[in-house]
């Protein structure tokens, strides 16, 4: 049966974690936890836009013979209108932010801050008025941000927080894709969204990308390029929708804390960006309080598990990610 987006199963939110779970889980956890450490690497000598456009175009193509051979493509450009804000919150807007803030600051950081996504998208649909905050979970935001403060006070030289505030834009945009998805492309085959949103994302950069296409790419900045588009976005989103149907949709959106770490650890060993002050008090505080602030009672989870904000992206995301994110 096509996995649909959405669609969430509960009688995998308490089932034991199968191996497979665990090694998709991990997997993905890498896989997610790359895109911050790579984009760093290509923006260095590429424009965003560039890095943007021609990671869409390699997952496009990755994800297209799948969506196709599974004649799940059109269903995905149905609701067009929600696709293409889809699109836009959720991938063109924030991989292209996110590049121009990591000509800035560092992957590490980069990643860390993007740690808030659950702690916005709690905030989105208490505002919108699907869920209450609790006094745990609003113990969890204040804790969250608390950790966020943290990072930036003592970390983030002045002439940064531009960059600061960019990621936090593609915090928003990576908290608000998933509520899409859920509400108002709900039913709609999961592979078939994430190979249309790409396919559209890519049209959308094509005219802009030539006239900031450089002379000379070095390697490099090429090969991150390339591992942006086939492990971070087509790789990746094959793994996450393989994650939701072993474990469901609840347990795979934990991934969304394993990221950030993954991002310190390969900073820090491939670039050599320090582990500081900062982020030795912000990282903990912001995983606790994205735990807190996103949880629910036992019941209400069983009650309302299929309108969990998990978003179908992880995103992250994918994220998110999907965003990726």
């Amino acid at each position: 049966m096509q996995k649909r987006i959405g669609s969430a199963d509960t009688g995998l939110y308490n089932s034991p974690m199968t191996r497979r779970g665990w090694i998709l889980f991990v997997a993905l956890g890498v896989l997610w936890g790359m895109p911050y450490l790579l984009i760093r690497i290509a923006v260095s000598a590429v424009d965003p836009l560039v890095v943007a456009g021609t990671r869409t175009l390699i997952g496009a193509l990755l994800l297209l013979p799948l969506a196709w051979h599974r004649k799940v493509l059109a269903a995905g450009f149905h609701r067009w209108q929600w696709l293409l804000a889809y699109t836009a919150i959720e991938i063109c807007v924030p991989w292209l932010l996110l590049g121009h803030a990591e000509t800035r600051i560092n992957s590490s950081t980069a990643g860390l801050l993007l740690a808030v996504v659950p702690l916005f998208a709690a905030l989105i649909v208490t505002k919108l008025g699907h869920e209450r905050l609790e006094p745990r979970r609003m113990l969890g935001l204040g804790i969250g941000f608390a950790g966020v403060a943290f990072l930036v006070g003592i970390d983030i030289h002045f002439s940064d927080l531009s960059a600061v505030g960019l990621t936090m834009v593609v915090a928003l945009c990576y908290a608000s894709g998933p509520i899409i998805i859920d509400r108002k492309l709900k039913g709609v085959p999961a592979i078939g969204v994430v190979t249309a949103s790409l396919i559209v994302a890519t049209l959308l950069y094509t005219p802009f990308v030539p006239m900031v296409w450089p002379e000379r790419i070095p390697a490099s900045a090429a090969w991150s390029i390339v591992g942006l588009g086939v492990l971070c976005t087509g790789t990746a989103f094959l793994v996450f929708f393989a994650l939701i149907e072993e474990i469901g949709p609840a347990r795979a959106t934990v991934i969304t804390y394993v990221n950030p770490a993954v991002a310190i650890v390969l900073g820090a060993l491939v670039l050599s960006e320090p582990l500081t002050l900062g982020m030795a008090i912000g990282f903990p505080l912001v995983i606790v309080g994205s735990i807190l602030g996103t949880s629910r009672v036992r019941n209400d989870a069983r009650v309302s598990s299929s309108r969990d904000r998990s978003g179908a992206c992880g995103a992250t995301a994918a994220a998110d990610r999907t965003r990726a994110e």
